[in-house]
């Protein structure tokens, strides 16, 4: 017999829960020390609520195993609905354990119907129904976060931790994974698609990237270039008919060869407005889909390898001749061109962006924040696996980068993390959590894109002719306010300065917070790639 908070540490301890972020209060303060103290797990504090669970989302997204995260109750777990949206768009298998009030009490001040909170979320929610049932309530908690790839709200009341239960090991009965095989006859129908394209492009999405090398022998079988989405991008980096990333961040003249396509062969990508300019990569019933998600409606529902790998199969017994297409092509390489100067005292984020991915560790995850520096540092900070690039920008946020990045850098700690955002997002969610990177001594270099302000604002602003002042701010110094966190900073004004960033990178031994310092009237005059 033990009491219900060390049988749940226990429990997530038997499940291989290495490391649990979160932030403590009456409801689950005993679990954590009973996790930390008897069953040597590793906890990470948050600063905020909304920093731990992004941390079990950039966990979770970066390994595809279980994102782990507690909080209290009440206005705790109201403090974690962005995150809950974000792991939920972004598929990520999370677990968050809140504690909720007393069962007997009427007028604690933080009483809230949590699963009336979190329902319209879209997560999972679970109550431990009775101390005695807990640990069985436990394990479908994590099934369903595991099975269904989104976060799940497991409910526990304060007063059930101190009840004295029986441990018992709860097996979690997980399905083993298996490759989905194509339909014969949507295989032949999408054979016949193939055939009769001229101007085939095949585009990869996440989905897909396990699959790199089929995807890749199917696009050279029908004579296609390729493209991917962002999630995927740097998936076909260095292949000769490469067109980069698909959408709104990809390059104009590589976007113009996607959209004279008489088929787009789309395997494992959501297809989302980003990626299709608001449908006109979908205009004209023009894309054939594989995907496993029954829920897209896909042409060929199947895994991306085992679709690709058949239809190359079948396409050589029917002796279809490859298409030219990729042979009167050539992919634009994105160079920099002609450049405006910018104000004194700034550098241009372009010259910037490209002279820190050459810098920057090369064996490293990047975390994108959200925010209007995206259309840049997307094009520019690079990943040698698309698997080592997390984006947090499911639910269209800004702020949400800090806490992903240190659950990524909590992932793997073989490798920096690399997390680049813009100054609104880094005042908005960033600066919080600094201070939990110093604390936990994480390898983290943040890039701050920094034109004082916030950049899409401002230019909605100066293009309709109205006053931009609205978004702009006079923040603080942010290599100060890294430095006062305890970490190291360096800002960036000049070429000269840019020259010495290389230094500042390799003699680093702790956090290290980059300030690119932008000139905001530059960035406003950039042309578009939306």
């Amino acid at each position: 017999m033990m009491k219900l908070y060390s049988a749940l540490a226990r429990a997530l301890a038997g499940y291989r829960v290495d490391v649990m972020f979160g932030l403590i209060g009456d409801a689950n303060l005993f679990m954590v020390h009973s996790f930390v103290h008897e069953q040597d797990g590793r906890y990470i504090g948050a600063v905020h609520e909304a920093g731990a669970t992004l941390m079990a989302f950039g966990y979770a997204d970066l390994t595809g195993k279980l994102g782990v995260a507690t909080v209290t109750h009440g206005p705790a777990l109201t403090n974690t609905l962005t995150g809950l949206v974000e792991g939920v768009r972004g598929r990520a298998p999370m677990l968050l354990i809140a504690g909720d009030t007393g069962t007997r009490s009427r007028t604690n001040i933080q009483d809230i119907a949590q699963r009336d909170v979190v329902l319209p979320t879209g997560a999972g929610f679970e109550q431990a129904r009775t101390p005695d049932t807990a640990l069985d309530d436990l394990a479908i908690a994590i099934r369903r976060a595991l099975v269904e790839r989104r976060p799940v709200v497991f409910n526990v009341p304060s007063d059930f931790m101190q009840a004295e239960v029986e441990f018992h090991e709860v097996p979690l009965g997980l399905p083993e994974e298996q490759r989905i095989q194509p339909d014969p006859a949507a295989l032949s129908r999408a054979a016949d698609r193939i055939g009769e394209a001229v101007r085939p492009v095949v585009l990869a999405g996440r989905g897909a990237i396990a699959s790199h090398a089929a995807v890749l022998r199917l696009a050279e079988r029908i004579g296609a270039p390729v493209a991917t989405t962002l999630k995927a991008r740097d998936l076909f980096r260095g292949e000769p008919f490469a067109l980069g990333i698909t959408g709104g961040v990809g390059t104009p003249a590589n976007q113009e060869i996607i959209e004279s396509a008489d088929l787009v062969i789309s395997f494992g990508a959501g297809l989302n407005p980003y990626t299709t300019r608001n449908g006109t990569l979908t205009a004209g019933d023009r894309v054939l889909t594989v995907d496993t998600d029954p829920q897209a409606r896909p042409d060929v529902l199947a895994d991306s390898g085992a679709a690709a790998d058949a239809l190359v199969d079948l396409l050589d017994r029917r002796s279809t001749l490859p298409t030219v297409f990729r042979s009167t092509v050539t992919p634009a390489v994105d160079e920099l061109g002609d450049r405006p100067s910018t104000a004194p005292g700034t550098v241009d984020v372009e010259i910037a962006l490209r002279r820190l991915d050459e810098v920057l560790p090369a064996h490293r995850v990047v975390v994108s924040d959200g925010g209007r520096f995206m259309m840049e540092s997307l094009r520019f900070i690079s990943v040698d696996d698309p698997r080592d690039f997390v984006l947090p920008a499911n639910f269209g946020s800004i702020g949400l980068g800090m806490g992903t990045a240190i659950g990524a850098a909590a992932a793997d700690l073989s490798r920096t993390t690399v997390m680049v955002c813009g100054d609104g997002g880094f005042m908005h969610g960033g600066i919080t959590e600094f201070s939990t990177a110093v604390r936990e001594d994480l390898d983290l270099i943040v890039v701050v894109c920094n034109d004082g302000g916030y950049g899409a604002e401002h230019i909605q602003f100066v293009r309709r002719g109205l006053d931009p002042g609205l978004s702009l701010f006079a923040w603080p110094d942010l290599a100060r306010v890294a430095e006062a966190h305890g970490g190291e900073a360096f800002t960036v004004r000049d070429t000269d300065d840019l020259e010495q960033v290389s230094k500042v990178i390799a003699n680093r031994n702790r956090p290290l917070l980059i300030d690119l310092r932008l000139d905001v009237e530059h960035i406003a005059s950039m042309p578009s790639h939306g």
